[in-house]
């Protein structure tokens, strides 16, 4: 259990509208808020269940109406000086968060069955959530309240969590209250010498402080004595570091505990027999505390950090656990996360040679910045722990690597599939060999020629076809020059988008294209050419940057070439991905507007007259080469709606692409199509989920398919579009045909 102060995210005013107790019950992840009157009194509890009770009791109902009508004013509450122990008994299956109030009645704070997890101002700390991560300034300011803001400025722009000092009252802590080294041992006599010229009082540091609020920074510090806990809880720190070398100190344990601020305590240079003694002590008190395993030596030697005792601790402080480094470097900080630490703590300095022994063990600016990013890809990379999922690019490099099951002869409709008539291939376009059990002994629903795929249709009872569609707009279909026969053998799409390879381009057109036939054509140009070549306008390196000039113009070329080949008037659409890509990370924004600059001028090297160039929008992950790259171009809404208007160039919006780009960036999609859709030319309308999930079929993602078309019939009515479904052209256009069908009922 643990005794949470912080109460604002658990409660409603009586006047609220229900609605916003649903907002809140969401939010706090408690499933329950409490009702309060304006003067704070408890009026009752409003848990998710007393809302639906609630709803199915109203023949109308208003989510506008006052929470205090819905409060179940008989919730169970208990008096602030409830000893932790007597608020325990109160837990039941169905009871988890008790109201606790004062001797009026006022709601003053909340107990909650549960330890690991617990707020540190802003943020959130202990299980499922993201690692906090502690810039340890403590005494590198050296003394100096500018050198300390400077620190604050570099942990902030680093992206640590927070940030964190030291206060010692030097009459309190020091024998004969002088702070006097005289008589003292070297070590002692080095420390003290040390903290004479470098220990900022109480007032200096709060200066510091205040300069980190206004960064929107949390700050935490270490109170060496009582009366610096007294200073720190009532400046109001969210949170408090005791040092390991006060684990043993319960005088000092009890006093800050008693405040009810958070707790996170290092466990450096104790016994595990002194560790439980101190997790009873903080675990009675029901104040929040984590624990952090710690080598108290500077710097301390990889062999004695022993990183897997993190496990133990977690098992013995049943709270939030985390890793305070004083070792060199910062991958054992990555190694620590990835056995369960959701706190780190690095020393930080702004040079390694100034006097004092924690600059020694201190991260640079660059190292901190690289740790925390770090610390980001490796909680990316644990993941959950529900079954495993092929990811997105494990899928198309199943297809491009895998075998499939394939016709070994010709087989006719309504002929029973023996073991002979099936034989395993490469690629891994159809069914996955491990079906061969269920496919043998069924009865072919089509033709298939020797060599031909097997499909998941070959395992129903039939397969979906082609027909001819009414949209509100052009409507047509992604094509390569040698499945155009097939795919319009039952429709006549108004258009053609021929996604070309670059092989392709080597193809004189007139030779795969029976013309001219009875509609429109799109061109769409490779992203990767010969020689892994990745068409990028955005390239700083002149010879790539010409290349991909050169690469664009001859797509142009060839889509200008095939005007009589087909019956349309209008120019050709020519979609293409510019570029912007990097290997290893995004690029700060303010790199971004130059690489647009990069671009445009590259675009107007090339000669687009008889075609509609559009520049593709894209996604902040797109996949090449049986990889993940990084996009920093027509990824975020406003810097490419910028770039369409200062330069006058038109837009492909790729649906899904820009999903995972609202949701990487956390904008809603909605406003992420109100910036672009006026800036379209063509559209590629296909699902997404998460931040690098394409080409997923429509409805199966996270798009919502009838608000989408509402806002492009109004801002985007003319464009044409093609159901962009990955794979979508095997099994005679499967996937295209279920994507059109699922279409038509929004556009």
């Amino acid at each position: 259990m643990i005794i949470e102060r912080t109460v604002t995210p658990y409660v409603v005013y009586g006047e609220d509208p229900v609605l916003r107790a649903l907002e809140k019950i969401t939010a706090n992840k408690a499933r329950i808020v409490f009702c309060v009157s304006e003067h704070g009194h408890l009026l009752g509890s409003i848990s998710d269940g007393d809302v639906r009770r609630w709803i199915a009791a109203q023949d109308d109902v208003d989510l506008s109406r006052p929470c205090a009508d819905v409060a179940n004013t008989g919730a169970v509450r208990a008096p602030a000086t409830a000893a932790p122990s007597e608020v325990r008994t109160l837990f039941t299956p169905s009871v988890d968060h008790v109201p606790l109030l004062d001797d009026q009645g006022h709601l003053v704070a909340v107990a909650v069955n549960r330890s690991d997890v617990f707020r540190v101002g802003r943020h959130e700390v202990g299980k499922d959530r993201p690692v906090f991560v502690i810039s340890e300034i403590g005494i590198n300011h050296n003394g100096s309240v500018d050198l300390a803001k400077h620190l604050v400025d570099l942990s902030a722009a680093a992206g640590a969590d927070a940030v964190k000092f030291q206060l010692r009252d030097m009459a309190a802590l020091y024998r004969g209250g002088s702070g006097s080294s005289a008589g003292e041992d070297l070590g002692p006599q080095y420390t003290l010498d040390l903290l004479s010229r470098f220990n900022l009082p109480a007032e200096r540091l709060f200066e510091v402080f205040d300069h980190a609020a206004g960064l929107g920074v949390d700050v935490m510090c270490t109170p060496w004595d009582l009366p610096s806990v007294d200073a720190l809880v009532e400046y109001g720190v969210p949170a408090l570091k005791i040092a390991s070398a006060d684990l043993t100190n319960h005088t000092l344990l009890r006093h800050a505990a008693a405040s009810g601020t958070p707790l996170v305590v290092s466990t450096g240079m104790s016994t595990e027999a002194e560790i439980r003694e101190s997790v009873a002590l903080l675990r009675a008190t029901g104040t929040p505390y984590a624990l952090l395993h710690c080598q108290s030596t500077y710097p301390a030697p990889f062999k004695d950090v022993n990183l897997s005792y993190l496990p133990r601790l977690a098992e013995l402080g049943d709270c939030p656990v985390g890793y305070s480094g004083h070792e060199r470097g910062f991958h054992v900080p990555l190694a620590a996360v990835a056995l369960g630490a959701t706190i780190v703590e690095k020393h930080f300095t702004v040079d390694r040679s100034m006097e004092g022994n924690d600059h020694k063990v201190s991260l640079l600016p660059e190292e901190m910045r690289e740790m925390v990013q770090r610390i980001r890809e490796v909680e990316e990379a644990l993941g959950g722990t529900g079954p495993r999922q092929v990811s997105t690019g494990e899928m198309m490099n199943r297809v491009n690597l895998a075998k499939s099951l394939v016709a070994a002869r010709d087989i006719a409709p309504g002929e029973v599939i023996d073991a002979g008539a099936v034989d395993v291939k490469s690629p891994g376009r159809g069914l996955q060999p491990n079906a061969l059990p269920k496919l043998v002994g069924r009865t072919a629903n089509r033709a298939l020629a020797a060599g031909e795929f097997f499909y998941a249709s070959d395992l129903a009872d039939g397969v979906p076809k082609g027909r001819d569609h009414t949209f509100r707009r052009p409507w047509g279909l992604p094509v390569r020059y040698h499945d155009v026969e097939a795919l319009t053998a039952d429709c006549t799409p108004g258009f053609l988008e021929f996604h070309f390879s670059y092989k392709d381009l080597e193809i004189d057109p007139a030779t795969a294209i029976r013309g001219p036939l009875p509609m429109g054509y799109a061109c769409h140009a490779p992203d990767l050419f010969a020689g892994d070549f990745i068409l990028n306008l955005a390239s700083e390196d002149d010879a790539h940057w010409e290349r991909s000039v050169e690469e664009l113009q001859r797509v142009i070329e060839t889509t200008r070439s095939m005007r009589g080949l087909f019956t349309q008037d209008a120019d050709p659409v020519v979609i293409s991905s510019v570029g912007g890509f990097t290997s290893d990370r995004h690029v700060p924004v303010d790199e971004i507007p130059d690489m647009y600059a990069r671009v445009a001028a590259g675009l107007d090297r090339v000669d687009d007259s008889g075609v509609r160039l559009a520049c593709q929008t894209l996604p902040p992950f797109p996949w090449y080469m049986g990889g993940q790259l990084y996009c920093n171009l027509f990824v975020r809404p406003d810097d490419t709606a910028a770039f369409a208007e200062r330069y006058g160039r038109r837009l492909c919006l790729d649906v899904s692409h820009t999903k995972l780009a609202s949701t990487f960036l956390g904008i809603p999609f909605s406003e992420a199509v109100d910036a672009l859709a006026p800036h379209a030319e063509h559209l590629h309308l296909v699902d997404a989920v998460g931040v690098d999930g394409e080409g997923v079929q429509v409805g199966d993602g996270e798009v919502d398919w009838a608000v989408l078309a509402e806002q492009l019939d109004a801002l985007a009515p003319d464009a044409g579009f093609i159901p962009e479904i990955w794979q979508g052209h095997v099994n005679g256009g499967e996937g295209f045909w279920v994507a059109l069908e699922r279409l038509e009922q929004w556009f």
